[in-house]
């Protein structure tokens, strides 16, 4: 369990987790989580952000290899570039309907991912999103969706099932 002494916040955004890990809740308050705030924290196996976060930047999860589950809180707009990429045992992902944008690379390497529920207010979906993702096996895109970049699902080995 975290305590508040394991967050560096500076003006409402968290710069850096500094704890060990296991299940972290995150300070009511908190309203951005920072570039690589969490990345490289290899104990965390799961975060829970108040409803005050509205936004989280690049890498902000990148490779924690233990993470496997996140709830991302309903306000937040965008996922940014390479949010989880190589999260290895993030099993599960839901996207609240105020996510309009999935950046670059954002499950990139995730290799247990088996399910991602993408909500109807989805409208693009970065290259390289879900590259590598060997246990997604299906996934259905909203109408909405109206641009999917490059190479978006590459390497996912056992997608066989698409709906859009």
């Amino acid at each position: 369990m975290s305590s508040n002494n394991d967050f560096e916040i500076e003006n409402g955004v968290l710069v850096k987790y500094t704890g060990a890990g296991g299940d972290v809740v995150i300070p009511d308050g908190v309203t951005s989580i920072g570039d690589w705030a969490f990345s490289r924290c290899e104990g965390l196996t799961s975060v829970t952000m108040p409803d005050s976060v509205t936004s989280i930047e690049d890498h902000a999860f990148c490779e924690c290899t233990s993470l496997t589950s996140i709830v991302i809180p309903n306000g937040v707009t965008t996922i940014g570039d390479y949010m989880f990429h190589s999260c290895k045992s993030l099993t599960s992902v839901t996207i609240p309907d105020s996510v309009t944008s999935i950046g670059s690379g954002v499950w990139n390497s995730c290799e247990r991912l088996t399910s991602v529920k993408i909500p109807d207010s989805l409208n693009s979906i970065g290259n390289w999103a879900f590259a590598c993702c060997k246990s997604l096996t299906s996934i259905m895109i909203p109408k909405r969706v109206i641009n999917i970049v490059e190479a978006a699902f590459w390497g996912c080995e056992s997608l066989t099932n698409i709906k859009i």
